[in-house]
C-alpha cells in the first residue's frame, strides 16, 4: 500500500502535473503552427513533386545542434528520436515519399534505422539488396533508400548503380550522430535522386575503378585523408568506393593512388556530412 502523502504535497503535485498539461498543450500548439508553415512553404516553395523536400545538411546541423545543447536527465536518444520524427513528418507532409531498405543482413536493424530516422507515418519497403534499394529509388518519382554503410569488402560493386549522371545519389549517412549504444546505431547510407541544391559536401564518396591493388594504397589514400570503404573485383580490375574530404579536389586523390596501381577513373556517386560522435 502506498503512504498517505501531506496536503501540502498533494497540493504540489497537483501544480506539478498542472505544469505537466500546459506544457503539453503548449507543445502540441507548437506543432501545429510548425504545420501551417509547412502549409506555407509548400504553397512558396512549389514542393508537389515527391522527395522534392530533402534538405539532409540542414538536419544534419539541426541534429548536432540538439547534441550540443542537450543536459538534464532526459536521455539523448529521446530528444533525437522525436526531433527525427517531426523533421521527416514534416518532410513527408511536404512531398511524400516511401523508404527502401536492403534487409539482406537482418530485417531488424534495418527496420529500427528507419523508424529511427523516418518516423512510422512514412512507408517502409524491405528489398533483397543494395542493388534492388537503388533500382526502386531510380523507378520511384522521389523515394529514398538505405543500405549498411559498414559491408566492407563486397562481392558486389553496388556503388557502381550510382554512376549515372541521373542516378540516384548518396545524400546522408546515418545516424547523424553517432554514439555508443545508440538505439538505431547501424551506420547507413541514404540514397535519393539527385538533389541539385541541397546536398553537404563535406565528405565526398567515388566509385574508382583500378588495375590492381599494391599493399601501400591504403596507406598512400590515408595520407591524403581518404578512406576506401568497400572494394569489388570487376572486369580488368578491382571497383572500389572511397570516401575523401570535401575539400580534396578528385584529380590529387587520383594522384595519391600509387603509380602501380594502374590508371584509376573516379566517378562521384554521392556526399554526405561529416560524421558527428560523442563519446
Amino acid at each position: 500500500m502506498s503512504q498517505p502523502i501531506s496536503a501540502e504535497a498533494a497540493a504540489r503535485l497537483a501544480a506539478l502535473r498542472g505544469e505537466i498539461d500546459r506544457i503539453d498543450a503548449d507543445m502540441h500548439a507548437l506543432l501545429i503552427a510548425r504545420s501551417q508553415i509547412i502549409d506555407e512553404l509548400i504553397t512558396v516553395k512549389s514542393t508537389q513533386a515527391s522527395g522534392s523536400a530533402f534538405r539532409p545538411g540542414r538536419e544534419a546541423s539541426m541534429m548536432q545542434a540538439i547534441a550540443r545543447r542537450h543536459t538534464g536527465s532526459l536521455p539523448l536518444d529521446t530528444a533525437e528520436g522525436i526531433w527525427r520524427v517531426i523533421i521527416a513528418t514534416f518532410t513527408w507532409m511536404q512531398a511524400p515519399f516511401n523508404v527502401h531498405a536492403d534487409v539482406s543482413s537482418g530485417d531488424g536493424p534495418m527496420r529500427d534505422s528507419a523508424r529511427f530516422h523516418f518516423g512510422f507515418t512514412v512507408p517502409y519497403l524491405p528489398h533483397g539488396s543494395a542493388a534492388d534499394v537503388i533500382a526502386a529509388v531510380g523507378r520511384s518519382a522521389g523515394d529514398v533508400g538505405i543500405f549498411r554503410a559498414d559491408s566492407g569488402v563486397s562481392s558486389l560493386a553496388w556503388w557502381d548503380a550510382l554512376t549515372g549522371a541521373d542516378a540516384p545519389k548518396i545524400i546522408a549517412r546515418l545516424p547523424f550522430i553517432e554514439r555508443p549504444d545508440h538505439p538505431a546505431g547501424t551506420p547507413v547510407f541514404v540514397v535519393s535522386k539527385p538533389l541539385a541544391d541541397a546536398a553537404v559536401r563535406e565528405t565526398i564518396l567515388y566509385a574508382a575503378r583500378v588495375e590492381r591493388w599494391p599493399e601501400n594504397a591504403a596507406a598512400a589514400l590515408a595520407s591524403a585523408g581518404a578512406d576506401v570503404i568497400g572494394s569489388a573485383g570487376a572486369p580488368g580490375g578491382l571497383s572500389l568506393l572511397i570516401a575523401a574530404p570535401g575539400s580534396l579536389e578528385p584529380d590529387d586523390l587520383a594522384a595519391a593512388l600509387p603509380a602501380s596501381a594502374g590508371r584509376a577513373a573516379l566517378i562521384e556517386v554521392g556526399s554526405h556530412a561529416d560524421r558527428f560522435r560523442l563519446t
